[in-house]
């Protein structure tokens, strides 16, 4: 298993490598100066002898492959660079917001596993009564309805029954643990309300697919309490693909919480993400996509050492 891990990680180099390269020259390719939208977006009349002068400064007069080189260095010392619109760094950029889309995210998955799990046991064990077509139907609803439209009826409701708006600013949870988690846990339930759909759903089709399976049929004929048939049985294994949809999901909501983000009045890395394309900011763009690159990469390793773990049968070469 340890040699496992290490290739993998090893893998993970040629992957981010490959990530940086075509950020890299989509980007160049793009139609768009952020001088022009930095100096002229406002209707100033700027020289453009002014215009040459900030794109010098920049370092985007420089040739492609020399860009190319700086960049990729970069990446090998973990120094993304500056901002070419704040002229703040990178790193500092993504770190402000990170924390808060990092914690929604894990409010939001935990919150998603603890309505899952048993629903979609609950749904399979039942399947076909009133109680399996009463959770298919609310699962179906949180299939069909965007996590923003969620978010948006969340504060209807909150404005009209107890007079609440989302804060104007964002309180950390090492500053006041009541006011962040009374802020941020609204949107983490708009979020996990589909979360949790697609992974109650995912469950109740795998724990229907493995009950029947023949050792299920096995530990039955043994005199095996049901529960302990499920709980040691199916469970482990109906929980493989489940935890294929929990890593993805999880890795999306990273960088996929735009319009949440604006619901709700959050300045998180989606948010923050919108603006680095709009204003042709190369650099932040770049930090950001190499950023949800690695916790993707991460991610999957991570299921796949979760895997092993559940499934005893599953052997990686190398170990």
């Amino acid at each position: 298993m340890a040699g496992y891990i290490l290739k993998r990680i090893l893998y993970m180099i040629p992957t981010l490598i490959g990530v940086a390269l075509l950020v890299f020259f989509l980007l160049r390719v793009v139609p768009g100066d952020i001088v022009e939208l930095k100096l002229r977006g406002d209707g100033a009349a700027v020289s453009q002898e002014t215009i040459e002068a900030e794109r010098t400064r920049l370092g985007l007069n420089k040739p492609l492959y020399q860009q190319l080189g700086e960049w990729m260095v970069g990446l090998a010392t973990f120094d993304f660079g500056k901002s070419m619109w704040t002229e703040a760094p990178v790193a500092d950029e993504i770190g402000s917001r990170l924390g808060l889309t990092m914690q929604v995210a894990i409010m939001a998955t935990i919150i998603a596993i603890i309505l899952a799990l048993p629903l979609g046991i609950i749904s399979a064990l039942y399947k076909d009564t009133w109680i399996d077509h009463l959770i298919r139907i609310v699962t179906i609803g949180g299939l069909a309805m965007p996590s923003f439209w969620v978010g948006m009826l969340v504060i209807i409701g909150l404005l009209y029954f107890f007079n609440w708006l989302p804060p104007l600013t964002y309180t950390p949870i090492w500053v006041d643990p009541i006011a962040n988690l009374s802020q941020l846990i609204w949107p983490a339930l708009a979020i996990a309300y589909r979360y949790s759909a697609v992974l109650t759903r995912m469950v109740r089709s795998s724990i229907i697919e493995v009950m029947l399976e023949d050792y299920i049929r096995t530990a039955r004929a043994k005199g095996v309490a049901e529960r302990l048939v499920i709980a040691r049985h199916a469970l482990s294994n109906a929980l493989l693909p489940s935890i294929t949809v929990l890593g993805l999901e999880f890795a999306f909501l990273i960088g996929g919480l735009v319009v949440t983000e604006q619901v709700f009045n959050l300045n998180g890395i989606g948010r923050l993400f919108v603006q680095a394309v709009i204003r042709n900011d190369f650099t932040l763009t770049q930090g950001i996509v190499m950023l949800i690159a690695t916790i993707f990469i991460v991610t999957n390793l991570i299921v796949d050492v979760l895997y092993a773990y559940l499934d005893p049968r599953i052997r990686y070469g190398g170990r």
